[in-house]
């Protein structure tokens, strides 16, 4: 008999057998590899003493349009020993993207330019940027080092005065960043940013910060890469490019004189003009850190980058890297066609948007499409969960249940997450609530995957009734209580990440109609989604909680704590973030309770801090904050496409937020085989 084609071997096994099974079939299909990543190399003593480049770079030092590499090259740089073995240089590698609200799918690409890294494992700091950090006893100091010679993709010397003018002349200036980072003061005590010397910036807290070196890791307003002003007044990084954006600010000529040149460039003023200078993502002359620098902008049909040729990372061999000349993100209408190019081969490494629930499909065309699937497991608590927005004031009516914690859970336990696994996650997911998984040291334990959130039809519609909503109209759904008409919900769904995330809702919406719960559906564009979170429009959202794992990394994923856009409300992030100053304090007392415990947890050490994340989750759970649907899964950036010709891919990375797939997996010293 002929043999049994993997992927026909694997989908029979998924359909017919139990969870355990399933997952021993994927291990045997070679489609779950071994956590790995190449070496960074911290010992001078083993750092290579000759600094090669790429042939093209190579032919223009000989034009005299580059000086030599070895010029170009930081005297400390970082020193990464390719995964399995040094590569060649050339080639394009090729992605999909979704259009100007998809920045986020680029941000990852060039995460080269963060401060600090993280280990394979997701759990200990790395060097980046900063080649190392070091934190007072007290916790009152966090000091960053930098390398000597390093400069920006411009031939420009970096250094720690691009630290201050971010700090002095934008981070402090009102017009360029109205409201402060959350990370940068502790119990609204607001940190101060001390020059040393060129390669050592301090930042000292007036009381313990223990937390600040793993946020300067995270993926935060802090540490995320060198800072972009965006419309909404948010900003990343803590550093930026002295040399190139003094000429917009009125510091360095005058008001008349930048705001002129502002209007002669179309702009308002000059804070807009300033927001367009400062983004990587539009301006092609803006100089960067990252393994590659933006040639073709975000808001293009294709949006390229191409090798940056002072970058400051080398191989073993003192290659310079990136190995790969360029990126090139091909733009598409909507996450479906991208998953249809994926099949048919046209990308060279793609795992955002990929949908695990096409897996079948992958693997019987991965052959033709000279690919292979990887996939890598999460440990956040759900792919997909429902929010509330706790700060909804558009409706009274709405607002009052969304308060009642009976009401909340009467809509979890009448959704069918068994249904939802088997239909989108093909039955490789783990239902349950919204909790990490039992291995991460802030979950409170694998008793709480299931409060809340097992399927009770009779119990939920006892609950509803039970707190005033026991009147139906005819075709029996529950009226509203001011008006007598029917009660209608509304989530929000935002062309994103998940490609089946409609879909998932449409199903809980058909869930919710054996409890009397009329419930819309409305799809919207990143961008307008984003807008309707900052403005306190949506109802509910669904989303996902990756991150969640690091909960003081990424608290809003659990109690609304971001300014500019937490699914639980905008108004009690800022409340948080504010000290009360502005926004709305939550109604819900066991909510502050637990802001209270996520204010003091900066303060003290990993220990106790693990403590106050378990406090914090329960309190979450039992209230039923979110509603978790199903996780532990590879189903959100854990389902890898991956060309067979591209070289140095680990066969798992982590693929947590902090981790920021696809950098967890090194781009940088991936390269094609000849």
């Amino acid at each position: 008999m002929p043999k049994t084609p993997i992927w026909l071997a694997v989908c029979l096994t998924l359909f017919v057998t139990g969870a355990k099974a399933q997952q021993n079939a994927f291990e045997q299909s070679g489609l779950v590899g071994k956590l790995e990543s190449p070496e960074i190399v911290t010992d001078p003593a083993k750092w290579p003493k000759v600094v090669g480049e790429a042939p093209q770079l190579a032919a223009l030092v000989k034009e005299g349009k580059l000086p030599p590499v070895a010029q170009r090259v930081p005297l400390e740089p970082l020193v990464l020993k390719p995964l399995r073995s040094v590569g060649t240089y050339g080639g394009t590698w090729r992605r999909g993207f979704l259009g100007r609200g998809d920045g986020e799918n680029g941000n990852r690409v060039r995460s080269g330019d963060k401060l600090l890294f993280w280990d394979k494992t997701g759990t200990e700091i790395a060097p980046s940027v900063a080649k190392g950090v070091e934190l007072s006893a007290d916790g009152k100091r966090t000091t960053l080092f930098l390398r000597k010679g390093m400069k920006w993709s411009d031939g420009a010397a970096f250094t720690a005065d691009d630290f201050m003018f971010w700090y002095e002349d934008m981070y402090q200036n009102k017009d360029i960043v109205p409201a402060p980072a959350p990370e940068m003061s502790i119990n609204g005590k607001p940190a101060r940013m001390v020059k040393i010397d060129e390669t050592s910036i301090a930042f000292d807290f007036d009381e313990p910060n223990f937390l600040f070196p793993r946020q300067l890791a995270g993926d935060t307003q802090v540490g995320g890469g060198h800072s972009r002003l965006q419309s909404d007044g948010r900003e990343l990084g803590l550093y930026a490019p002295a040399h190139y954006l003094k000429q917009f600010l009125p510091k360095y000529s005058s008001l008349e004189a930048v705001n002129t040149k502002a209007k002669a460039a179309g702009y308002d003023n000059w804070v807009q003009h300033l927001r367009f200078k400062s983004d990587w993502q539009l301006n092609t002359e803006v100089p960067t850190l990252s393994a590659w620098v933006m040639t073709r902008p975000v808001n293009t049909q294709s949006w390229q980058m191409e090798r940056n040729p002072f970058y400051y990372v080398i191989d073993t061999s003192g290659n310079q890297l990136p190995y790969i000349d360029r990126v090139q993100l091909t733009l598409a209408e909507n996450p479906e066609v991208i998953n249809l190019r994926a099949i048919a081969g046209e990308f060279d490494f793609m795992e955002r948007f990929i949908d695990l629930a096409k897996l079948p499909v992958f693997l019987e065309n991965a052959e033709r499409g000279g690919y292979r699937v990887w996939l890598d497991q999460g440990v956040n608590g759900s792919d997909s969960l429902l929010y509330f927005n706790f700060a909804y004031r558009q409706d009274a009516e709405i607002h009052k249940w969304f308060q009642i914690a009976d009401f909340r859970r009467a809509l979890s336990i009448a959704i069918d997450r068994s249904q939802l696994n088997d239909a989108f996650w093909l039955g490789l997911g783990t239902p349950g609530s919204a909790v990490p998984a039992a291995i991460i040291p802030e979950s409170p334990g694998e008793e709480y995957r299931h409060t809340w959130a097992t399927l009770d039809v009779k119990k939920a519609n006892a609950m509803l009734d039970a707190i005033g909503l026991d009147k139906k109209d005819r075709e029996g759904f529950r009226l509203r209580t001011d008006n007598g008409q029917r009660l209608r919900l509304q989530v929000d769904v935002a062309q994103t990440l998940t490609p089946t995330w409609p879909q998932q809702v449409e199903m809980i919406i058909q869930h919710w109609k054996a409890i009397g719960i009329w419930a819309d559906a409305k799809l919207f564009e990143r961008s307008l989604f984003a807008t309707r979170l900052r403005n306190d429009d949506q109802q509910m959202t669904i989303w996902s909680n990756n991150g969640s794992e690091a909960l003081f990394l990424f608290p809003t994923w659990v109690l609304p704590s971001d300014p500019n856009g937490s699914q639980g409300g905008v108004a009690h992030a800022r409340w948080y973030v504010s000290n009360g100053a502005a926004g709305i304090k939550p109604e819900i007392p066991e909510m502050v309770k637990a802001y209270e415990m996520l204010r003091r947890a900066v303060s003290v050490p990993e220990g106790e801090r693990n403590k106050l994340a378990q406090e914090i989750w329960k309190l979450s759970i039992n209230g039923v904050w979110s509603i978790g649907l199903v996780g532990l899964s590879p189903t959100y950036m854990g389902t890898r496409v991956v060309n067979l010709k591209l070289e140095n891919v680990p066969e798992r990375v982590c693929i947590s937020q902090h981790c920021r797939t696809p950098w967890s997996g090194r781009p940088d010293q991936w390269y094609f085989k000849p």
